[in-house]
Protein backbone atom coordinates (compact mmCIF):
# COMPACT_ATOMS: atom_id res chain seq x y z
CA UNK A 1 0.00 0.00 0.00
CA UNK A 2 1.25 3.37 -0.91
CA UNK A 3 0.66 6.99 1.54
CA UNK A 4 1.56 10.35 0.40
CA UNK A 5 2.16 12.62 3.61
CA UNK A 6 2.88 16.26 2.41
CA UNK A 7 5.73 18.11 4.17
CA UNK A 8 7.94 20.68 2.79
CA UNK A 9 11.51 21.75 2.35
CA UNK A 10 14.14 24.28 1.73
CA UNK A 11 15.90 25.75 -1.44
CA UNK A 12 17.97 28.63 -0.65
CA UNK A 13 15.55 31.08 1.98
CA UNK A 14 12.49 29.98 0.39
CA UNK A 15 10.51 26.81 1.10
CA UNK A 16 8.60 24.55 -1.57
CA UNK A 17 5.91 21.34 -0.88
CA UNK A 18 7.91 17.88 -0.24
CA UNK A 19 5.56 14.81 -1.07
CA UNK A 20 7.06 11.87 1.25
CA UNK A 21 5.74 8.67 -0.40
CA UNK A 22 5.95 5.48 1.45
CA UNK A 23 5.09 2.16 0.16
CA UNK A 24 4.74 -1.23 2.09
CA UNK A 25 5.26 -4.16 -0.18
CA UNK A 26 6.64 -7.77 -0.14
CA UNK A 27 10.07 -8.97 -0.16
CA UNK A 28 12.52 -9.21 2.30
CA UNK A 29 12.69 -6.62 4.90
CA UNK A 30 14.21 -3.16 4.36
CA UNK A 31 14.10 0.41 4.91
CA UNK A 32 15.13 2.64 1.35
CA UNK A 33 14.61 6.46 1.33
CA UNK A 34 15.24 8.01 -2.21
CA UNK A 35 14.42 11.46 -3.84
CA UNK A 36 18.35 12.86 -3.04
CA UNK A 37 18.61 12.34 0.93
CA UNK A 38 21.51 13.93 2.31
CA UNK A 39 23.33 12.19 5.09
CA UNK A 40 20.81 13.20 7.78
CA UNK A 41 17.58 11.97 5.76
CA UNK A 42 19.03 8.72 5.38
CA UNK A 43 19.79 8.67 9.29
CA UNK A 44 16.21 9.34 9.74
CA UNK A 45 15.47 5.37 8.96
CA UNK A 46 16.79 4.65 12.09
CA UNK A 47 15.31 7.21 14.36
CA UNK A 48 11.95 6.65 12.66
CA UNK A 49 12.10 2.59 13.55
CA UNK A 50 12.96 3.24 17.80
CA UNK A 51 10.58 5.98 17.92
CA UNK A 52 7.72 3.73 16.21
CA UNK A 53 8.18 1.06 18.58
CA UNK A 54 8.94 2.97 21.43
CA UNK A 55 5.48 4.60 21.23
CA UNK A 56 4.08 1.26 21.18
CA UNK A 57 3.08 0.63 17.46
CA UNK A 58 4.59 -2.45 15.37
CA UNK A 59 7.53 -1.42 13.06
CA UNK A 60 6.16 -3.46 9.92
CA UNK A 61 8.21 -6.26 8.32
CA UNK A 62 8.39 -5.61 4.91
CA UNK A 63 10.51 -3.60 2.42
CA UNK A 64 9.38 -0.06 2.89
CA UNK A 65 10.47 2.38 0.52
CA UNK A 66 9.76 6.39 0.61
CA UNK A 67 10.63 8.58 -2.21
CA UNK A 68 10.43 12.24 -1.04
CA UNK A 69 9.45 13.73 -4.16
CA UNK A 70 10.37 16.07 -6.32
CA UNK A 71 13.50 13.72 -6.62
CA UNK A 72 15.28 16.16 -8.76
CA UNK A 73 15.74 18.69 -5.29
CA UNK A 74 18.06 17.51 -2.59
CA UNK A 75 16.57 16.70 0.72
CA UNK A 76 18.37 18.07 3.53
CA UNK A 77 18.33 18.49 7.38
CA UNK A 78 16.15 16.16 9.96
CA UNK A 79 12.57 17.60 9.40
CA UNK A 80 11.58 14.18 7.17
CA UNK A 81 11.43 12.49 10.20
CA UNK A 82 7.69 13.14 11.37
CA UNK A 83 6.40 12.87 8.19
CA UNK A 84 8.04 9.65 6.96
CA UNK A 85 7.10 7.95 10.47
CA UNK A 86 2.82 9.07 9.96
CA UNK A 87 3.46 7.67 6.19
CA UNK A 88 4.69 4.06 7.62
CA UNK A 89 1.82 3.93 9.67
CA UNK A 90 -0.63 5.27 8.25
CA UNK A 91 0.13 2.78 5.16
CA UNK A 92 0.21 -0.32 7.39
CA UNK A 93 -3.26 0.61 8.56
CA UNK A 94 -2.01 1.56 12.40
CA UNK A 95 -2.80 5.40 11.92
CA UNK A 96 -6.11 6.91 10.33
CA UNK A 97 -5.23 10.42 8.94
CA UNK A 98 -7.56 13.62 9.01
CA UNK A 99 -9.51 14.31 5.39
CA UNK A 100 -8.28 18.05 5.63
CA UNK A 101 -4.89 18.99 3.83
CA UNK A 102 -2.68 18.63 5.84
CA UNK A 103 1.58 18.37 6.28
CA UNK A 104 3.79 17.64 8.71
CA UNK A 105 7.39 18.64 9.86
CA UNK A 106 9.41 17.49 12.87
CA UNK A 107 12.79 15.75 13.72
CA UNK A 108 11.97 12.79 16.34
CA UNK A 109 14.28 11.64 19.13
CA UNK A 110 14.53 7.90 19.92
CA UNK A 111 11.38 8.03 22.02
CA UNK A 112 9.13 9.56 19.82
CA UNK A 113 9.47 13.32 20.68
CA UNK A 114 9.89 15.86 18.69
CA UNK A 115 12.61 18.44 17.91
CA UNK A 116 12.38 21.74 15.98
CA UNK A 117 13.94 22.23 12.99
CA UNK A 118 15.21 25.27 11.39
CA UNK A 119 13.80 27.04 8.60
CA UNK A 120 10.51 26.98 9.95
CA UNK A 121 8.96 30.16 8.85
CA UNK A 122 10.05 29.96 4.51
CA UNK A 123 8.35 26.59 4.98
CA UNK A 124 4.93 27.86 6.73
CA UNK A 125 4.87 30.77 3.79
CA UNK A 126 5.36 28.07 1.68
CA UNK A 127 2.57 25.59 2.75
CA UNK A 128 0.30 29.06 2.46
CA UNK A 129 1.40 29.43 -0.80
CA UNK A 130 0.59 25.66 -1.27
CA UNK A 131 -3.00 26.29 0.04
CA UNK A 132 -2.21 23.33 2.41
CA UNK A 133 -4.59 24.21 5.62
CA UNK A 134 -3.51 23.08 8.99
CA UNK A 135 0.73 22.22 9.80
CA UNK A 136 1.72 19.74 12.36
CA UNK A 137 4.94 21.15 13.80
CA UNK A 138 7.02 20.51 17.07
CA UNK A 139 6.20 22.46 20.33
CA UNK A 140 8.78 24.87 19.61
CA UNK A 141 8.30 25.79 16.26
CA UNK A 142 4.72 26.44 16.76
CA UNK A 143 4.94 30.32 17.41
CA UNK A 144 7.26 31.32 14.26
CA UNK A 145 5.11 28.94 12.07
CA UNK A 146 1.87 31.37 13.07
CA UNK A 147 3.63 34.28 11.50
CA UNK A 148 3.02 32.92 8.03
CA UNK A 149 -0.62 33.84 9.13
CA UNK A 150 -1.89 31.10 6.82
CA UNK A 151 -2.41 27.62 7.96
CA UNK A 152 -3.89 26.19 11.12
CA UNK A 153 -0.57 25.38 13.42
CA UNK A 154 -0.83 22.94 16.06
CA UNK A 155 1.93 22.58 18.25
CA UNK A 156 3.07 18.63 19.07
CA UNK A 157 4.52 17.60 22.02
CA UNK A 158 5.11 13.98 21.16
CA UNK A 159 4.28 11.26 18.46
CA UNK A 160 1.48 9.56 21.09
CA UNK A 161 -0.15 13.08 21.20
CA UNK A 162 -0.38 13.55 18.12
CA UNK A 163 -2.22 10.01 17.65
CA UNK A 164 -4.47 10.83 20.29
CA UNK A 165 -5.18 14.26 18.30
CA UNK A 166 -6.03 12.07 15.08
CA UNK A 167 -7.97 9.62 17.37
CA UNK A 168 -10.23 12.28 19.00
CA UNK A 169 -9.06 11.27 21.94
CA UNK A 170 -6.99 14.58 22.99
CA UNK A 171 -7.47 17.30 20.93
CA UNK A 172 -4.73 19.44 20.05
CA UNK A 173 -4.98 23.10 20.43
CA UNK A 174 -4.14 25.64 17.67
CA UNK A 175 -1.12 28.08 18.51
CA UNK A 176 -2.56 31.47 18.50
CA UNK A 177 -0.62 34.09 16.38
CA UNK A 178 2.72 35.10 17.97
CA UNK A 179 2.33 38.81 19.12
CA UNK A 180 5.66 40.56 20.41
CA UNK A 181 5.24 41.39 23.73
CA UNK A 182 7.05 44.22 26.00
CA UNK A 183 10.81 42.65 25.85
CA UNK A 184 13.25 45.51 24.82
CA UNK A 185 17.01 45.55 23.52
CA UNK A 186 18.60 48.03 24.70
CA UNK A 187 20.86 49.89 22.38
CA UNK A 188 23.93 52.21 23.47
CA UNK A 189 22.96 55.69 23.22
CA UNK A 190 24.91 58.63 21.30
CA UNK A 191 24.45 60.81 24.33
CA UNK A 192 27.35 58.55 25.88
CA UNK A 193 29.57 59.68 23.00
CA UNK A 194 32.00 62.32 23.96
CA UNK A 195 33.01 64.76 20.80
CA UNK A 196 32.67 63.37 17.27
CA UNK A 197 29.66 65.66 16.44
CA UNK A 198 30.89 65.13 12.51
CA UNK A 199 30.96 61.79 12.91
CA UNK A 200 27.57 61.28 14.29
CA UNK A 201 26.56 63.72 11.26
CA UNK A 202 27.95 61.26 8.56
CA UNK A 203 26.06 58.60 10.57
CA UNK A 204 23.10 60.35 11.29
CA UNK A 205 23.20 60.68 7.09
CA UNK A 206 23.73 57.02 6.37
CA UNK A 207 20.79 55.85 8.82
CA UNK A 208 18.36 58.53 6.85
CA UNK A 209 19.18 57.61 3.80
CA UNK A 210 20.70 53.36 3.89
CA UNK A 211 24.47 55.00 2.74
CA UNK A 212 27.05 52.72 3.46
CA UNK A 213 30.30 54.74 5.34
CA UNK A 214 33.62 54.07 5.95
CA UNK A 215 35.31 55.90 9.38
CA UNK A 216 39.26 56.22 9.74
CA UNK A 217 41.41 57.69 12.24
CA UNK A 218 44.03 56.84 15.02
CA UNK A 219 43.13 54.05 17.47
CA UNK A 220 41.30 54.73 20.79
CA UNK A 221 38.91 57.78 18.79
CA UNK A 222 36.02 55.63 19.19
CA UNK A 223 34.99 53.92 15.41
CA UNK A 224 33.67 50.96 17.28
CA UNK A 225 31.79 52.64 19.72
CA UNK A 226 29.85 54.85 17.33
CA UNK A 227 29.71 51.79 14.77
CA UNK A 228 27.59 50.13 17.30
CA UNK A 229 25.37 52.73 18.36
CA UNK A 230 24.10 52.94 14.99
CA UNK A 231 21.10 50.57 15.43
CA UNK A 232 19.40 53.06 17.49
CA UNK A 233 18.97 55.44 14.84
CA UNK A 234 17.68 53.70 12.06
CA UNK A 235 14.18 53.01 11.02
CA UNK A 236 11.90 50.28 12.65
CA UNK A 237 11.11 47.60 10.26
CA UNK A 238 8.27 46.68 8.48
CA UNK A 239 6.31 43.64 8.44
CA UNK A 240 7.41 42.96 5.57
CA UNK A 241 11.50 43.55 6.43
CA UNK A 242 11.29 41.92 9.40
CA UNK A 243 9.40 38.85 7.55
CA UNK A 244 12.26 38.79 5.12
CA UNK A 245 15.28 38.98 7.70
CA UNK A 246 13.72 36.06 10.10
CA UNK A 247 13.12 33.89 7.20
CA UNK A 248 17.22 34.29 6.82
CA UNK A 249 18.14 33.96 10.19
CA UNK A 250 15.48 31.29 10.87
CA UNK A 251 17.31 28.95 8.06
CA UNK A 252 20.07 29.35 10.37
CA UNK A 253 18.84 28.41 13.32
CA UNK A 254 19.11 31.92 14.90
CA UNK A 255 15.27 32.37 16.24
CA UNK A 256 14.02 31.21 18.87
CA UNK A 257 10.28 30.48 20.62
CA UNK A 258 10.35 33.27 22.84
CA UNK A 259 11.12 35.57 19.99
CA UNK A 260 10.79 34.05 16.39
CA UNK A 261 10.38 37.10 14.54
CA UNK A 262 13.28 39.95 13.66
CA UNK A 263 11.88 43.14 14.97
CA UNK A 264 15.26 44.73 15.62
CA UNK A 265 17.67 45.57 12.23
CA UNK A 266 20.58 42.69 12.14
CA UNK A 267 23.63 44.41 13.49
CA UNK A 268 26.67 41.75 11.78
CA UNK A 269 29.94 41.94 13.46
CA UNK A 270 32.34 39.64 11.74
CA UNK A 271 36.18 39.00 12.24
CA UNK A 272 38.32 40.15 10.00
CA UNK A 273 39.72 36.16 9.74
CA UNK A 274 36.19 35.57 8.03
CA UNK A 275 36.94 33.08 4.61
CA UNK A 276 35.03 34.64 1.57
CA UNK A 277 31.86 31.66 1.67
CA UNK A 278 31.67 32.52 5.41
CA UNK A 279 31.06 36.43 4.33
CA UNK A 280 29.01 35.83 1.25
CA UNK A 281 27.82 32.45 1.80
CA UNK A 282 27.82 28.83 0.07
CA UNK A 283 29.58 25.50 1.09
CA UNK A 284 28.61 22.25 -0.36
CA UNK A 285 25.01 22.46 1.03
CA UNK A 286 24.85 26.32 0.21
CA UNK A 287 23.98 28.64 3.35
CA UNK A 288 23.76 32.81 3.82
CA UNK A 289 26.64 34.10 4.91
CA UNK A 290 27.24 37.18 6.95
CA UNK A 291 25.97 39.73 4.40
CA UNK A 292 22.71 37.80 4.37
CA UNK A 293 22.54 37.56 7.77
CA UNK A 294 22.77 41.59 7.61
CA UNK A 295 20.18 41.96 5.38
CA UNK A 296 17.89 45.35 5.95
CA UNK A 297 20.53 46.00 8.51
CA UNK A 298 24.11 46.45 9.18
CA UNK A 299 27.63 44.91 8.18
CA UNK A 300 30.05 46.27 10.14
CA UNK A 301 33.62 45.39 9.14
CA UNK A 302 36.18 46.53 11.96
CA UNK A 303 39.64 46.79 10.98
CA UNK A 304 38.92 46.83 7.33
CA UNK A 305 42.41 46.40 6.04
CA UNK A 306 42.95 43.25 8.02
CA UNK A 307 40.57 41.71 5.80
CA UNK A 308 41.72 39.47 3.01
CA UNK A 309 41.66 40.83 -0.60
CA UNK A 310 39.32 38.46 -1.81
CA UNK A 311 37.04 38.82 1.01
CA UNK A 312 36.52 41.95 0.83
CA UNK A 313 36.01 41.80 -3.09
CA UNK A 314 32.56 39.70 -2.78
CA UNK A 315 31.29 42.54 -1.15
CA UNK A 316 31.70 44.42 -4.77
CA UNK A 317 28.15 42.83 -6.37
CA UNK A 318 25.73 42.69 -3.79
CA UNK A 319 26.64 46.56 -2.64
CA UNK A 320 25.18 47.05 -6.18
CA UNK A 321 22.45 44.89 -6.51
CA UNK A 322 20.87 43.91 -3.33
CA UNK A 323 21.46 40.21 -3.55
CA UNK A 324 24.07 37.09 -3.98
CA UNK A 325 24.05 34.36 -5.80
CA UNK A 326 26.31 31.28 -5.43
CA UNK A 327 26.57 28.71 -7.88
CA UNK A 328 28.03 25.30 -7.49
CA UNK A 329 27.60 22.30 -9.56
CA UNK A 330 24.12 20.94 -7.34
CA UNK A 331 22.67 24.45 -8.55
CA UNK A 332 22.30 27.89 -8.01
CA UNK A 333 20.58 29.87 -5.10
CA UNK A 334 19.86 33.53 -4.52
CA UNK A 335 20.35 34.93 -1.22
CA UNK A 336 18.89 38.84 -0.70
CA UNK A 337 21.80 40.91 0.66
CA UNK A 338 20.50 44.42 1.07
CA UNK A 339 22.90 45.78 4.22
CA UNK A 340 24.28 48.94 5.36
CA UNK A 341 28.17 48.34 5.31
CA UNK A 342 29.77 50.34 7.67
CA UNK A 343 33.85 49.75 8.00
CA UNK A 344 36.34 51.24 10.65
CA UNK A 345 39.87 51.49 9.83
CA UNK A 346 43.56 52.96 10.57
CA UNK A 347 45.20 54.72 7.74
CA UNK A 348 48.67 53.08 8.59
CA UNK A 349 49.50 49.47 10.29
CA UNK A 350 50.36 51.73 13.92
CA UNK A 351 47.35 53.77 12.91
CA UNK A 352 48.58 57.31 13.53
CA UNK A 353 49.62 57.94 9.84
CA UNK A 354 49.34 62.11 9.24
CA UNK A 355 48.81 62.85 13.14
CA UNK A 356 49.89 66.17 14.00
CA UNK A 357 52.03 64.29 16.58
CA UNK A 358 54.28 62.53 14.21
CA UNK A 359 54.52 59.55 15.57
CA UNK A 360 53.61 57.26 12.71
CA UNK A 361 57.16 55.34 12.33
CA UNK A 362 55.43 53.59 8.80
CA UNK A 363 57.48 54.57 5.84
CA UNK A 364 55.39 55.54 2.53
CA UNK A 365 56.00 51.68 0.95
CA UNK A 366 54.49 50.61 4.49
CA UNK A 367 51.40 52.12 4.29
CA UNK A 368 50.84 51.64 0.78
CA UNK A 369 50.84 47.98 1.22
CA UNK A 370 48.52 48.55 4.10
CA UNK A 371 45.92 50.01 2.28
CA UNK A 372 46.59 47.56 -0.84
CA UNK A 373 43.81 45.56 -0.12
CA UNK A 374 41.32 48.30 -0.56
CA UNK A 375 40.52 48.33 -4.14
CA UNK A 376 39.29 51.43 -6.50
CA UNK A 377 36.29 49.77 -7.27
CA UNK A 378 35.25 48.60 -3.67
CA UNK A 379 36.07 52.17 -2.29
CA UNK A 380 34.08 53.75 -5.31
CA UNK A 381 30.91 51.68 -3.60
CA UNK A 382 31.05 53.63 -0.14
CA UNK A 383 28.77 57.10 0.07
CA UNK A 384 30.50 58.41 3.12
CA UNK A 385 33.83 58.42 4.14
CA UNK A 386 34.91 60.85 7.40
CA UNK A 387 37.95 60.77 9.27
CA UNK A 388 37.38 60.04 13.03
CA UNK A 389 40.69 62.57 14.60
CA UNK A 390 41.83 61.92 18.56
CA UNK A 391 40.04 63.72 21.06
CA UNK A 392 41.15 66.14 22.77
CA UNK A 393 41.33 66.88 26.83
CA UNK A 394 38.65 69.04 26.88
CA UNK A 395 36.27 67.17 24.89
CA UNK A 396 36.49 64.12 27.16
CA UNK A 397 36.76 65.87 30.22
CA UNK A 398 32.90 67.59 29.78
CA UNK A 399 30.33 66.31 31.63
CA UNK A 400 27.52 67.34 29.27
CA UNK A 401 25.56 64.60 27.65
CA UNK A 402 25.49 65.47 23.48
CA UNK A 403 22.24 64.52 21.48
CA UNK A 404 20.39 61.05 22.36
CA UNK A 405 20.08 58.47 19.55
CA UNK A 406 15.98 59.10 20.20
CA UNK A 407 16.90 62.81 19.16
CA UNK A 408 18.59 61.76 16.31
CA UNK A 409 16.04 59.12 15.24
CA UNK A 410 13.41 61.10 15.18
CA UNK A 411 15.18 63.15 12.43
CA UNK A 412 15.88 59.91 10.30
CA UNK A 413 12.30 59.03 11.15
CA UNK A 414 11.07 62.27 9.34
CA UNK A 415 13.96 62.37 6.54
CA UNK A 416 12.92 58.38 5.56
CA UNK A 417 9.15 59.16 6.15
CA UNK A 418 9.85 61.48 2.98
CA UNK A 419 11.46 59.07 0.98
CA UNK A 420 8.48 56.58 1.97
CA UNK A 421 6.09 59.10 -0.03
CA UNK A 422 8.29 58.98 -3.00
CA UNK A 423 8.72 55.26 -3.16
CA UNK A 424 5.83 54.96 -5.51
CA UNK A 425 7.23 56.76 -8.15
CA UNK A 426 11.08 55.63 -7.51
CA UNK A 427 10.30 51.78 -6.65
CA UNK A 428 12.64 52.06 -3.64
CA UNK A 429 12.45 52.50 -0.55
CA UNK A 430 15.83 54.76 0.31
CA UNK A 431 17.48 56.96 -1.09
CA UNK A 432 21.09 54.67 -1.30
CA UNK A 433 18.85 52.66 -3.35
CA UNK A 434 17.84 55.68 -6.19
CA UNK A 435 18.31 54.60 -10.16
CA UNK A 436 19.34 56.65 -13.06
CA UNK A 437 15.41 57.87 -13.75
CA UNK A 438 14.54 58.65 -10.07
CA UNK A 439 18.32 60.23 -9.65
CA UNK A 440 17.30 62.58 -12.52
CA UNK A 441 14.09 63.17 -11.67
CA UNK A 442 14.50 63.57 -7.62
CA UNK A 443 18.03 64.74 -7.49
CA UNK A 444 18.36 67.18 -10.27
CA UNK A 445 20.51 70.05 -9.72
CA UNK A 446 20.26 73.92 -10.25
CA UNK A 447 23.00 76.07 -12.27
CA UNK A 448 24.76 76.91 -8.97
CA UNK A 449 24.96 73.25 -7.71
CA UNK A 450 26.07 72.52 -11.56
CA UNK A 451 29.17 74.61 -11.53
CA UNK A 452 30.20 72.93 -7.94
CA UNK A 453 29.39 69.94 -8.77
CA UNK A 454 31.15 70.49 -12.13
CA UNK A 455 34.42 71.93 -10.26
CA UNK A 456 34.21 69.09 -7.69
CA UNK A 457 34.20 66.06 -10.68
CA UNK A 458 37.45 67.99 -12.15
CA UNK A 459 39.35 68.78 -9.12
CA UNK A 460 38.29 65.10 -7.40
CA UNK A 461 38.85 62.53 -10.34
CA UNK A 462 35.29 61.57 -9.72
CA UNK A 463 33.50 58.63 -11.50
CA UNK A 464 30.09 58.30 -12.79
CA UNK A 465 29.59 56.03 -10.09
CA UNK A 466 31.22 58.72 -7.37
CA UNK A 467 28.82 61.01 -8.97
CA UNK A 468 25.81 59.54 -8.62
CA UNK A 469 26.57 58.75 -4.62
CA UNK A 470 27.34 62.32 -4.40
CA UNK A 471 24.00 63.11 -5.49
CA UNK A 472 21.67 60.12 -3.04
CA UNK A 473 23.83 61.27 -0.54
CA UNK A 474 23.01 65.33 -1.34
CA UNK A 475 19.35 63.85 -1.82
CA UNK A 476 19.09 62.59 2.12
CA UNK A 477 20.60 65.84 3.53
CA UNK A 478 18.01 67.83 1.52
CA UNK A 479 15.56 65.30 3.28
CA UNK A 480 17.11 65.85 6.56
CA UNK A 481 16.89 69.80 5.89
CA UNK A 482 13.11 69.14 4.70
CA UNK A 483 13.91 70.24 1.60
CA UNK A 484 12.24 69.53 -1.59
CA UNK A 485 15.45 70.33 -3.87
CA UNK A 486 18.96 70.06 -3.66
CA UNK A 487 20.73 73.24 -2.78
CA UNK A 488 24.17 74.37 -2.97
CA UNK A 489 24.78 73.82 1.08
CA UNK A 490 23.30 70.09 0.40
CA UNK A 491 25.73 69.61 -2.30
CA UNK A 492 28.78 71.23 -0.66
CA UNK A 493 28.17 69.04 2.36
CA UNK A 494 27.75 66.09 -0.08
CA UNK A 495 30.87 66.81 -1.48
CA UNK A 496 32.51 66.62 1.94
CA UNK A 497 32.57 63.06 2.64
CA UNK A 498 34.52 62.05 -0.18
CA UNK A 499 37.64 59.71 0.69
CA UNK A 500 40.56 61.05 1.87
CA UNK A 501 44.28 61.74 -0.01
CA UNK A 502 45.71 58.73 1.40
CA UNK A 503 42.72 56.61 -0.55
CA UNK A 504 42.89 58.44 -3.58
CA UNK A 505 46.26 57.69 -4.52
Amino acid sequence: MVCSIRSLGLHGVSGYPVSAECDLSGGLPAFTVVGLPDAAVNEARERVRAAIKNCGFTFPVSRITVNLAPAHLKKVGTLYDLPMLVGILAAGGQLKLPKESCAFLGELSLSGQLRPCAGMLPMALAAKRAGIEVLYVPEDNAAEATLAEGPIVYPVRDVEQLVRHFTGEEPLSPAPPWVPGEHQVHCPDFSEVKGQEQVKRALEIAAAGGHSVLMSGPPGTGKSMLARRLPGILPDMTREEALESTEIHSVMGLTTPEHPLISLRPFRSPHHTVSSTGMAGGGSNPRPGEISLAHNGVLFLDELPEFPKEVLEVLRQPLEDGQVQISRAAGTVTYPSRFMLVCAMNPCKCGWYGHPSGRCKCTESEVKKYLSRLSGPLLDRIDLFVEVSALEFDELSQREKSESSAQVKARVDRARALQTARKEASGVPCNAQLGREALDRFCALDESCQRLMKGAFDRMGLTARSYDRILRVARTIADLDGSQDIDSPHLAEALQYRPPAYLRR
